[in-house]
């Protein structure tokens, strides 16, 4: 089998292609800092293949897809994503729209493009990151929080589409709640409760993306917070996230 891996040079996606890579899976291994991908390459037990590329640029997202469509990808992992603190008003727009372009759009394009293919060989695994802010809103970090959101429903409806097809392309989607990355370092945030650690939920999710789970949710506190979100009011949710955030955006400059 061979995987795709976007934003694998730190974080849930390096440590996906470690667990992979100790599967005997084959592992493409792609983001923006070459360094950082060899060195992983470099550590893996198997060749791995490293492809330089920023998915914030649409055209990149369609290279890559043609780069790699006659070499019969089992499974894609769209991990590559970041987020942005601050208020919806004073924050950065530029900043906002490379956020959508790689959380959003690049996940959104790299899923229609080999899910095609997967659909073709009747076969295939598709992972999609996202986190436990797709079912809040999330202020002070609306951007990432909506773009998650939009992950996870994309997601929903794609797995419905393959299940009225009878597929065995099977899709799955990771929304974990912090955990011990680089995330919180790029989002100027400091996470206000302890995070879990990030190869233990790199071994969870491909574990449970192989036995067709659709909604993966590692550690307790996500478990918890699922069902609740369902009974809570968005109006309450949204100020307790408020402050929750507002705690993470002041441990982070203390």
């Amino acid at each position: 089998m061979k995987a795709l891996i976007t934003g694998s040079s730190s974080g849930l996606g390096r440590d996906m292609a470690k667990v992979l890579d100790q599967m005997g899976i084959e592992v493409i291994l792609v983001a923006r800092r070459q360094e950082r991908l060899i060195e992983l390459a470099q550590e893996l037990r198997h060749q791995a293949q490293v492809i330089v590329a920023d998915l914030s640029h649409a055209d990149n997202c369609i290279q890559l897809y043609e780069q790699l469509q006659d070499q019969s990808i089992d499974i894609l992992i769209n991990n590559a994503g970041f987020g942005l603190f601050g208020s919806f008003e004073q924050s950065s727009l530029d900043e906002e729209l490379r956020l959508i372009d790689t959380n959003v759009r690049a996940v959104h394009m790299l899923t229609k493009l080999f899910l095609k293919d997967f659909k073709k060989r009747d076969s295939g695994y598709i992972l999609n990151v996202a986190s436990s802010a797709a079912f809040l809103p999330g202020p002070l970090l609306s951007g990432y929080y909506a773009s998650k959101s939009y992950v996870f429903r994309l997601s929903e409806g794609i797995r419905e589409e393959l299940r009225h097809d009878h597929s065995n392309v099977h899709i799955s989607v990771l929304c974990p709640g912090p955990v011990n990355t680089e995330f919180n370092q790029k989002a100027h945030v400091r996470f206000a409760l302890k995070g879990l650690e990030s190869y233990p939920v790199a071994q969870y999710a491909i574990t449970e993306l192989f036995k067709g789970k659709f909604l993966i949710l590692p550690g307790t506190m996500v478990k918890i917070l699922r069902p609740l979100c369902k009974i809570v009011p968005d109006s309450i949710l949204a100020r307790f996230a408020y402050h929750f955030q507002k705690r993470k955006g002041k441990a982070a400059y203390e």
